[in-house]
């Protein structure tokens, strides 16, 4: 209790222990002490409950009366009590600022904000954006069903996975050439969030930037076809001193095909929403070709070992997975030194147990690319897939590398569905593994050909 408080609370039993003192002088000397304490104690009572009561009829009707001076408990009551009011109203202030000044800013933003109540998927408010962006009016659209509202974009679906509701890109159906991106997000237990951006100028900003590269790769394939064709008629033994020179210009020059030719696969692949063409792959097949073409890559500078444990074949491009698994194993051998073992595993993905200990049953198969190599520094993993990214420039020259096999790799598989995750650790190598889930798992066929 602060000492304000005590004070006053003991003063007020002072009081009490006073005034039943007196009573019971005055009782002595008129013959009636019992008599006149108990009138003194009523009154006391009553005194306390008509204070109780105009604390009561304050606090109902919410008045500001400025607390009457004195020091017993009723008059420190009264000052916290007002104490407390002004600090309730200050609070109250500053709420209702903050909020007016939260609204004002998500009202002036560009994109179309909706407050969307959870369970009736009504509307509860919406920024000017939203008016553009999504033809929504006010007051008229207050408290209507938002997928009724939005009937045009067909979005029942995708609200009814609430949280799990991925980002959606939709044409305007009210402008064909505005495209929006969609996306819901819970920020309370009642309320949602959806938030809709005109995303077509940075889609016109990309697709340029693909055709660019595309053009430019195929532009440049006809020069390299020409200069291929005089290096390739050049004789190193009639010129003996241009021969290092040829050998490098010719070695330049392959390193500069292939850089076109991944920008083209990687141009297309980016430009690509689907598979242009899915079959079964059969692994078995595939993994004897990827060890082949280790083999025939590292020159037996390396130990290149194959393991299938999964007993199964994949569903999709048998040419785009031989391209991404075959930028994994030549990644492996380029980084691994002379002596090193890559291993090419292809297994069932390990069941998850849940919080009871109960396991969940397999949800697809991965394939690993494991190497004994250099390894990759933990700061550079999150920036690993990106196009020309290189943890080291002077080694990747060296190994003739263009920088473009892992997303080459990153965006075959996200054709497929599919996940690369990235484990690494420097001077103990790297495991690259290829998380497909069950939907891309198919059964064995038996004219498959043994590994060898």
């Amino acid at each position: 209790m602060p000492p304000r408080a005590r004070t006053a609370w003991f003063r007020t039993l002072g009081q009490l222990a006073l005034i039943l003192a007196a009573a019971a002088l005055v009782g002595v000397l008129i013959r009636h002490p019992w008599q006149v304490v108990t009138f003194a104690a009523l009154a006391v009572v009553a005194w306390h409950y008509w204070r109780l009561r105009r604390l009561l009829t304050r606090l109902t009707a919410r008045q500001r009366h400025t607390p009457p001076l004195g020091e017993g408990t009723w008059n420190e009551l009264d000052r916290l009590l007002y104490r407390g009011q002004q600090e309730m109203r200050a609070r109250k202030r500053r709420l209702i600022e903050m909020l007016r000044a939260y609204r004002a800013a998500a009202a002036a933003l560009p994109d179309a904000i909706v407050v969307v109540e959870r369970n009736s998927q009504r509307i509860q408010w919406f920024n000017e954006a939203a008016h553009g962006l999504l033809h929504l009016q006010h007051p008229q659209d207050i408290n209507t069903p938002i997928a009724h509202r939005l009937q045009p974009l067909q979005l029942s679906h995708w609200l009814a996975a609430g949280r799990n509701a991925d980002p959606l890109e939709v044409t305007s159906p009210w402008n064909s050439t505005v495209t929006l991106s969609l996306r819901l997000i819970p920020y309370s237990e009642n309320l949602w969030l959806l938030i809709a951006r005109d995303v077509t100028r940075l889609l016109q900003l990309e697709q340029m930037r693909r055709d660019f590269v595309a053009n430019v790769s195929h532009e440049l394939r006809t020069p390299l076809t020409v200069v291929h064709g005089y290096l390739d008629i050049l004789d190193p033994n009639e010129h003996p001193d241009w021969a290092p020179m040829l050998a490098e210009m010719q070695r330049q020059s392959q390193r500069m095909t292939q850089l076109v030719e991944d920008l083209l696969t990687l141009s297309r692949l980016e430009s690509s929403d689907h598979l242009p063409a899915e079959e079964p792959v059969a692994m078995s097949t595939m993994l004897s070709t990827l060890r082949r073409e280790a083999v025939a890559l590292s020159q037996n500078r390396h130990e290149v070992s194959v393991e299938d444990s999964a007993g199964v074949d994949l569903f999709g491009s048998n040419k785009e997975l031989h391209s991404a698994f075959s930028n994994l194993v030549s990644n492996a051998i380029r980084y691994t030194p002379v002596g090193g073992h890559i291993t090419i595993r292809f297994r069932n993905e390990r069941p998850e147990r849940l919080n009871s200990g109960a396991l969940v049953k397999n949800s697809g198969v991965v394939l690993e690319v494991v190497d004994t190599g250099y390894g990759i520094p933990a700061a550079h993993l999150p920036r690993i897939t990106e196009r020309f990214y290189r943890v080291s420039t002077s080694r990747s020259r060296e190994s003739g590398g263009t920088g473009l096999g892992l997303s080459i790799v990153k965006h075959v598989l996200n054709l497929h569905q599919a996940q690369l995750e990235i484990s690494s650790e420097v001077g103990r190598g790297s495991t690259f593994s290829c998380h497909f889930g069950a939907d891309r798992v198919r059964p064995r066929e038996s004219l498959d050909i043994a590994l060898p």
